[in-house]
């Protein structure tokens, strides 16, 4: 998931983007959403799936972005930071549902418009995986959505999560046994991992 702008380059350009930010300038604040808001979208999605908080919680990570960006110091570190804090805001949204026990699930007719529908097999299957990751412990469930549905490489994935690679392979080992475990009780996704493993 590469979100950096074409062209140029993008050592020297988030370096004065940083500058600006520390300036209090609006036009850096408006570049750096330019830049990076669909990285934050994507990360928020991606860990959250489909959910009607979904923009409020987007918008939360990128007011906490815009407001802390100054801070960053290494230029080259700034995409890895900000996939960092749209994850610990989408892990932080799970965490106040889970002591409020209000994890719910999405009723098909409170899905937002995503432009084109999906075909309903590819809907079921993606509320199944959602309600599987809702029922696994909030760490393992941002790792296991960046790595296997944001497609993130491992690196990647380690950075946004804020750990090590070691750790993070650690964490896809354990996340990746417990959705094998828990999907085997949804049907639109069993039956395609009992596809998956009879492959050659």
């Amino acid at each position: 998931m590469d979100t950096g702008a074409p062209g140029g380059d993008a050592a020297s350009e988030e370096a004065r983007l940083l500058e600006g930010l520390r300036a209090n300038d609006a036009s850096a604040r408006e570049a750096l959403v330019a830049r990076y808001g669909q990285l934050v979208e994507g990360v928020v999605a991606s860990v959250l799936g489909v959910d009607g908080e979904l923009a409020d919680i987007v918008q939360d990570a990128l007011i906490q972005v815009l407001t802390s960006a100054k801070k960053v110091r290494d230029p080259g570190s700034l995409k890895a930071w900000i996939a960092r804090v749209s994850v610990f805001t989408a892990q932080s949204a799970l965490r106040r549902r889970r002591r409020r026990r209000w994890l719910r699930f999405v009723a098909p007719e409170d899905l937002p418009d995503l432009g084109a529908p999906a075909p309903q097999p590819a809907q079921e299957s993606l509320r199944a995986t959602y309600r599987v990751l809702d029922r696994m412990p909030v760490d393992e469930r941002a790792a296991f959505a960046l790595r296997f549905i944001a497609e993130l490489e491992l690196t990647e994935t380690a950075e946004a999560c804020g750990i090590s690679l070691a750790t993070v392979k650690r964490r896809l080992r354990r996340a990746e046994e417990r959705f094998l475990m828990l999907a085997a009780d949804e049907p639109a996704l069993a039956s395609r991992l009992a596809a998956r493993q009879e492959a050659p």
